[in-house]
């Protein structure tokens, strides 16, 4: 089974959610936030690298290239620019969709590679797999789908997602038996949490909603939900002990064992 825990924005405590949930259930942890994975601050695993990522780059013959622009007309992205007697390529821009090479009609493109991330592995109280992508890079897609690659779905999989509502966080959602939608109960987190919702909704995923930090705020949230007929799964108190955990780098269900029983009895009821 694979939950994915997501959220319309940042801060929601949804890798919070991700990390406590797979301690309760000794389930395998996929850290899908490639750009700051942070859930191995809780799991303190040794991680080793088990693989690079590289994405497909175009390398132009210009021996062979009649100057067409065809391959600059197809790219979506303007990674390319041709000249009369020259081509312009701009890594940064490129996709590696490797339309390019597709389209050109005198084999004047090749495909070339370049290391955009890796793949890392460790294993503490349980299991777990991140991604991470290099400073400077643009695309967390491609790392996202490898470190995917790793979920056994013979076994539960808990993927921690990118904050927000853009590609990445489609990504790690994409596939998933369930969607566990982790918000606030503020203005912000309604108006983000509708965006989510319409999302998962167009992907035709089982989801329900957790509200961290409960008691401060308003019940936007709350009347939301009720009003779309969609469950609250969990409210999460707004709590100093939980709070002062955190900061040390402590998910709560270790010290505070009613929370395990909580996170249990939720597992039980999305399987």
């Amino acid at each position: 089974m694979i939950i994915t825990v997501a959220s319309g924005k940042g801060g929601t405590g949804k890798t919070t959610v991700a990390v406590n949930l797979a301690l309760a259930t000794d389930a395998k942890l996929y850290d899908c936030d490639v750009e700051e994975p942070n859930a191995n601050i809780f799991i303190k695993a040794n991680l080793q690298k088990i693989e690079d990522v590289f994405l497909m780059n175009p390398s132009f013959d210009l021996n062979k290239c009649t100057f067409c622009k065809k391959c600059a007309e197809f790219c979506a992205y303007n990674a390319i620019a041709v000249l009369p007697s020259d081509i312009l390529f701009f890594p940064e821009l490129c996709s590696g969709c490797g339309g390019c090479k597709i389209v050109c009609e005198h084999d004047a493109i090749t495909e070339g590679k370049k290391k955009i991330g890796e793949i890392y592995h460790g294993k503490n109280e349980v299991e777990i797999y991140q991604g991470i992508l290099n400073i400077g890079e643009a695309r967390a897609v491609p790392i996202i789908t490898k470190l995917k690659s790793y979920v056994n779905k013979q076994n539960t999989s808990i993927l921690d997602a990118p904050p927000g509502n853009g590609c990445p966080a489609i990504e790690a959602m994409h596939g998933a038996d369930f969607v566990i939608l982790v918000t606030e109960p503020t203005p912000f987190g309604l108006h983000d949490l509708k965006i989510a919702i319409n999302i998962v909704r167009k992907l035709e995923i089982p989801f329900g909603v957790i509200i961290n930090r409960y008691g401060i705020g308003d019940e936007g949230v709350e009347k939301y939900c009720k009003e779309d007929g969609i469950e609250i799964l969990m409210k999460i108190p707004y709590s100093r002990k939980i709070a002062e955990l955190y900061s040390a780098g402590i998910p709560f269900v270790k010290e505070m064992k009613e929370w395990k029983r909580n996170f249990i009895e939720m597992y039980e009821a999305i399987k």
